[in-house]
């Protein structure tokens, strides 16, 4: 195909991209004004909770062409205004994605450090709706902070941007795997469905090959996965065990990491990074495994189900306890 008018598309994609964000902003903006106007006057009192009710009746009645205006919709535009008045830092973030993301979150989010986490979230990686609220689902606000506790000194040296990097538990429900599977089954469904994968991962993961080949001395070893980090500007490996953690796992990951910096990596990336994906593991076991080792190494579990909100949530709170 002649591509000579790739910048001419290009410069029209921007523009309407930019004639979006406007419009969005617009009417964020509105809902806000709207939401803060019904808020004061129930706060006031001088307008009961039946008003919005009548409200909501009256715009139909004489702009049928307005749309968007139920009562249960101002219901939201209230609590909107009134889940983010005191947070003002908070402003600019909230206009820079649809009503629908802001919805999702506002109200399936229970605090404001979860609200926040996952309306940046939405930003960075420019979630769909429907990613958005598999995201939320998935507890992945409690699965980065547990996975921020695991980072070791080492990983956290080798890059201070490292933080909800990580994960310690991954969910992997898109593979509709039986419950008994072999680490080939779980690698061509991981391959097979890498759009799901990636959005597992974080979209930084660039996935590079499956069963990269290295060469050390006259033998051939093979990774299982190899992705690389866009912020972290570092190679990734996942190795994955449809087992049980065991400590002589790491001896095999640090390996192919010893391999990858001496023959791949180029000068100015960072040190590999190693994720041992285990079907399940002991915290102690691994604990001991790691305490002594300069490894920058992680080991995570991966599950076929989505998770219990509610065990994330209790483990989150033994974690900030200890």
């Amino acid at each position: 195909m002649d591509n000579k008018f790739d910048d001419i598309i290009t410069l029209i994609q921007q523009a309407r991209n930019n004639a979006f964000q406007s419009i969005n902003k617009e009417l964020i903006n509105l809902y806000w004004v709207v939401g803060e106007y019904v808020s004061n006057k129930i706060e006031s009192t001088e307008w009961g909770n039946a008003i919005v009710v009548e409200l909501a009746k009256y715009i139909v009645k004489t702009h049928p062409e307005i749309r968007g205006f139920s009562d249960k919709n101002i219901w939201r535009m209230k609590q909107f205004y009134e889940t983010y008045k005191a947070y003002p830092k908070l402003s600019t973030v909230l206009r820079e994605i649809s009503w629908s993301h802001n919805l999702a979150i506002f109200s399936r989010c229970n605090s404001l450090e979860e609200r926040e986490f996952y309306l940046f979230k939405t930003k960075q990686e420019r979630y769909t709706v429907r990613e958005l609220d598999r995201q939320i689902s998935s507890g992945l606000f409690e699965r980065t902070l547990i996975g921020n506790t695991k980072l070791s000194s080492v990983l956290r040296e080798i890059n201070h941007n490292i933080e909800n990097t990580f994960k310690d538990d991954y969910i992997f429900e898109f593979l509709n795997l039986p419950e008994t599977h072999t680490e080939m089954d779980l690698q061509k469904g991981l391959l097979k469905q890498m759009k799901s994968f990636i959005l597992e991962l974080g979209k930084d993961f660039l996935f590079v090959s499956e069963e990269f080949k290295l060469q050390v001395g006259n033998s051939d070893f093979f990774i299982d996965l190899l992705f690389y980090h866009r912020e972290l500007q570092c190679l990734v490996v996942f190795e994955l065990k449809t087992d049980k953690f065991k400590p002589e796992h790491l001896g095999q990951l640090n390996f192919y990491l010893e391999a990858l910096d001496r023959d791949v990596k180029k000068q100015n990336e960072n040190p590999s990074i190693g994720i041992l994906l285990c079907k399940d593991k002991d915290n102690e076991v691994v604990e001991y495994a790691l305490s002594r080792s300069m490894s920058p190494a992680l080991v995570s579990e991966y599950k076929i189900h989505l998770p219990d909100k509610n065990l994330l949530q209790s483990k989150l709170k033994e974690l900030d306890l200890n």
